[in-house]
């Protein structure tokens, strides 16, 4: 659930820190891997309380809440108890983000063509993505983690795999969204 506080822009109810509002830039579109990779570290950074007052860890499955929508970006919190994952995914063509706020995970990803390579995050630390990249994450460790996500353009639909070595030569471009 979210609120509006402008027609351009939603928020979760539960998150009322001025700042916000402020890093979403309702009147941009479209964002790059570095500018999201500075939202989600900013957010987790400077939201810290607000998020971890919003978190729940759910044994049965995965648990998210959207923090923010506009034009341009989404926001989400996610959370991970040790060993929950995500399938094989990309992102529809739309560029990533993710910090993670607490605990560690674990990705596997691979760029169309490329290798599959791992990587380890741990609280703090994080990675923005251009459209191409598919990726599994992972919870490890034996803490709970959680981590902040953000996508451009928004609300594009993700393609899942069986496995990264079925992520094709080349990503179909996003839909014809850009023109609204």
């Amino acid at each position: 659930m979210t609120t509006s506080i402008t027609p351009d822009v939603e928020i979760h109810p539960q998150l009322t820190d001025p700042l916000l509002p402020q890093l979403l830039h309702p009147s941009r579109l479209l964002w790059t891997p570095r500018e999201l990779a500075e939202l989600t570290r900013t957010v987790t950074t400077e939201l810290t309380a607000g998020l971890r007052g919003l978190l729940h860890f759910d044994e049965d499955s995965r648990w998210w809440a959207r923090l923010a929508l506009t034009d341009g970006v989404e926001l989400w919190l996610l959370s991970w108890l040790p060993g929950q994952r995500t399938k094989p995914h990309d992102h529809g063509g739309a560029s990533g983000s993710f910090t993670v706020l607490q605990g560690e995970i674990g990705e596997e990803y691979r760029y169309p063509g490329g290798p599959i390579r791992r990587r380890t995050h741990s609280a703090g630390e994080g990675i923005g993505f251009g459209a191409g990249r598919a990726h599994q994450v992972t919870g490890l460790g034996e803490r709970p983690a959680a981590s902040v996500h953000a996508y451009s353009p928004p609300l594009v639909a993700t393609r899942d795999y069986r496995t990264l070595a079925d992520v094709p030569a080349e990503i179909p471009p996003l839909p014809a969204i850009l023109g609204r």
